[in-house]
């Protein structure tokens, strides 16, 4: 089973993806909006509960550290993007991603070097 976050926790996801582990205080520094401790707090505490994260006590504070990685919730972000929005055909999600005309020519090479190596005879 896939991993499903809002977009709130997918904020506060990222964020303790990208520290590995941060209080209240940090996360909410760095999160977009200027939310309240306590909704912050909130928050957390709920992810805690979906086992999203889990804490340890640092003085005070407590420090939260993810429990999902970040490669598990791409893979469940795009299977369900893939399935709700472009009708279960991941072909129909790359042609709208390759017709974006702010992909650079590298982009675009290295999406073309990506899917030669999933052909057949591609590791050649």
């Amino acid at each position: 089973m896939g991993v499903t976050l809002t977009g709130r926790e997918l904020e506060i996801m990222a964020i303790l993806w990208q520290l590995g582990s941060g209080t209240v205080s940090e996360v909410r520094d760095r999160l977009p909006d200027d939310l309240a401790y306590t909704t912050v707090l909130s928050l957390i505490r709920t992810m805690e509960e979906k086992k999203l994260v889990r804490h340890t006590e640092e003085g005070r504070a407590f420090r939260y550290y993810p429990l999902v990685q970040e490669q598990a919730v791409r893979k469940s972000a795009i299977k369900e993007l893939v399935e709700t929005l472009f009708q279960g055909a991941p072909e129909l999600l790359m042609t709208q991603l390759v017709s974006d005309r702010r992909l650079s020519e590298e982009d675009l090479r290295r999406i073309r070097a990506l899917i030669d190596q999933r052909l057949p005879g591609g590791d050649k």
